[in-house]
């Protein structure tokens, strides 16, 4: 079945005339629509495509900017550029809050729709698709009172006033994320909105869950409007609600048959309501219940919809992950290690596989300051491993054949307000907070502005600039990549190239190198990878199935192996490897010159994909 669905995408492939790039100096194969097929994102030339970059961003959480992620077009225009820049990004998911869409009830902000879009357009301008995220935490801001502890994003005011909820108050909490649980105003207020509770307002009666799909499909309707056709080409879907949870269950009910009862009825309904305002060739992005793969026991809860049968592609399988006990400093004293987080990610593919879709990691980060900080550069090393190969690196050259596919992802979050906030936190004028994201004592930003006011970047850039597979001409055997990531003065090497393979091993040395396999599926598109913007083009070897060479040549529209800019941003470059065949290929790519002849190198590793790709 998964070839007949793959003739089919090709197929179109071929029959669809190229769009004109998004951006100037972009090549015929760039900016067209993805979509869902054969469990993977695909874009309309038959490519699978793998999306990673970053939320933006949780200034859209706040009030100081009424609920946009930058305070101008300019600064969200001076942030894309900077992502492309210093981490090769392809895509984010940008964050908008039902409290500013809809601030009165039956009333939508229509300027704050127009400058949503400007911001978005900000992005697709730089080649970065983006996807739409309903942000919520803890339920809405204004549930909290104005001294407490903690603060929320999501409902409006007047949603929580018809609501008339209880005090709110977590009690003993070291973390804002218990307020899920043990806050009775969270909870009752979550609990009312999945079983539709009539509100009385202004406007009349409201249900509450059927307003929130009435504002969302005019944000949905608007932005198709308002974004010109090639930035709307570029969006790639919408995640309705962000970390969904049940509140309280219901007497007999638990997490499983919540998401089958009451969550996946919801995404129809969400999905039903895309497809009416324009939006029908757009997968939904939707979420399972948020506690399904917590790696901290006591707060896991059964979910990632073992219940339901399917989704199909329509919809992608979205998982946050946060390692919650590197986090506590308690549960996990010491730091990340080479495959860590292998078995969680797993468990994201599995699911997206058994639902009949693709996968994505739309959450995923460590603390860059305070607390438990240090372990910052083993933990996004290992989170940017495991989306990229199901195996740890020590394991990966002998296992490669079970790499498995590669998760897109985006990680939390890119702030260039970051430490430069002016929150009144739930309107408190005497508590203005400043430092760090300015949420709930965060600090997860993986970009600041420096004293001049330009972005540099708070995580290692070995890390986040990373070579990637952007598009692959047919489907990902294997990937790895090893960055040699800097963890104070140490350097975390964790993919060993096996003593098997001495000329690889002689040719990668200490430098940073990744390995692809992919099996070509005969379209024109060559496959592309993102080089680091600090790997020397002079120097940077590939070793393939289609020739070994240092320095890739400019791309013409002929060479089986060439580099091309990325249209818009200087010093960014991908790696074109062009096939057009259905045999398996691979190619190493690495920073260093070869001391000698690569001849020795490309039959080893020619032997070794044979041997274990037959």
């Amino acid at each position: 079945m998964r070839h007949v669905v793959l003739v089919v995408v090709l197929l179109l492939a071929s029959l669809t005339a190229p769009a004109a790039a998004a951006v100037p100096g972009g090549l015929w194969f760039d900016d067209s629509p993805v979509v869902v097929a054969d469990g993977a994102f695909r874009d309309g030339h038959g490519r699978e495509v793998v999306l990673r970059g970053f939320n933006v961003s949780g200034t859209a959480k706040l009030a100081e900017h009424r609920g946009l992620p930058f305070a101008s077009t300019a600064d969200a225009r001076s942030a894309a550029v900077a992502l492309r820049r210093l981490t090769g990004a392809n895509a984010v998911r940008f964050l908008v809050t039902w409290a500013w869409v809809e601030p009165e009830p039956r009333r939508i902000d229509h300027g704050y729709l127009d400058r949503v879009a400007e911001q978005v357009t900000a992005f697709s301008d730089q080649g970065v698709r983006v996807y739409v995220d309903f942000h919520q935490d803890l339920y809405s801001r204004h549930l909290f009172n104005r001294d407490s502890w903690y603060t929320g994003d999501g409902a409006p005011e007047w949603v929580v006033r018809a609501g008339g909820y209880p005090r709110e108050s977590c009690g003993i909490c070291v973390h804002w994320g218990q307020n899920m649980k043990n806050n009775n105003a969270v909870t009752a207020a979550v609990h009312d909105f999945w079983h539709n509770r009539e509100l009385t307002t202004s406007a009349g009666p409201i249900r509450v869950r059927d307003e929130f799909l009435h504002q969302a499909g005019e944000v949905m309707r608007h932005l198709k409007s308002a974004l010109t056709p090639e930035a709307f080409r570029l969006v790639v879907g919408v995640d309705p609600l962000n970390e969904p949870y049940a509140g309280r269950y219901d007497p007999g009910q638990d997490g499983v048959s919540w998401e089958r009862d009451l969550l996946v009825p919801f995404y129809r309904q969400f999905r039903q309501r895309m497809d009416e305002v324009g939006w029908a060739d757009k997968p939904a992005f939707v979420e399972p219940l948020v506690f399904w793969n917590q790696n901290v026991d006591f707060f896991a809860e059964p979910g990632g919809f073992p219940a339901v049968p399917s989704l199909g592609p329509r919809f992608v399988f979205n998982a946050h992950f946060y390692d919650g006990k590197a986090q506590s400093g308690l549960l996990k004293p010491g730091k990340a290690g080479d495959g860590e987080y292998a078995a969680d990610f797993g468990r994201i593919r599995d699911r997206a596989a058994a639902l009949g879709t693709a996968g994505i990691v739309s959450e995923f980060g460590h603390p860059v300051a305070g607390f438990t900080s240090d372990k910052n550069p083993s933990v996004l090393k290992a989170m940017y491993q495991a989306l990229d190969s199901r195996l740890p690196g020590a394991g990966w050259w002998a296992g490669a054949a079970g790499s498995g596919p590669v998760l897109s992802g985006s990680q939390w979050h890119w702030d260039v307000n970051y430490g430069r906030h002016h929150e009144l936190m739930n309107d408190n004028p005497d508590k203005v907070r400043t430092e760090g994201d300015a949420m709930n004592d965060e600090h997860f930003s993986a970009v600041r502005l420096d004293d001049g006011g330009d972005p540099v970047l708070m995580v290692d850039g070995r890390v986040v600039d990373r070579l990637f597979p952007r598009a692959v001409a047919g489907r990902t055997a294997a990937f790895a990549y090893e960055d040699r990531a800097r963890d104070g003065g140490a350097v975390l090497s964790w993919n060993r190239v096996p003593d098997t393979m001495p000329a690889v091993r002689a040719l990668v040395g200490t430098g940073r190198f990744g390995v692809l396999v992919w099996r070509g599926n005969g379209v024109a598109a060559p496959t592309e990878l993102h080089l680091p913007s600090s790997f020397p083009l002079a120097s940077t070897t590939v070793v393939s199935d289609l020739g070994a060479v240092t320095g890739p040549p400019a791309y013409t529209g002929g060479e089986p192996v060439a580099v091309a800019p990325e249209p818009g941003v200087a010093g960014v470059h991908r790696l074109l490897l062009s096939t057009r065949d259905t045999g398996v290929h691979f190619a190493l790519v690495t920073e260093a010159a070869p001391t000698g002849p690569a001849d020795a190198a490309r039959a080893e590793l020619a032997a070794w994909v044979a041997a274990t790709f037959r």
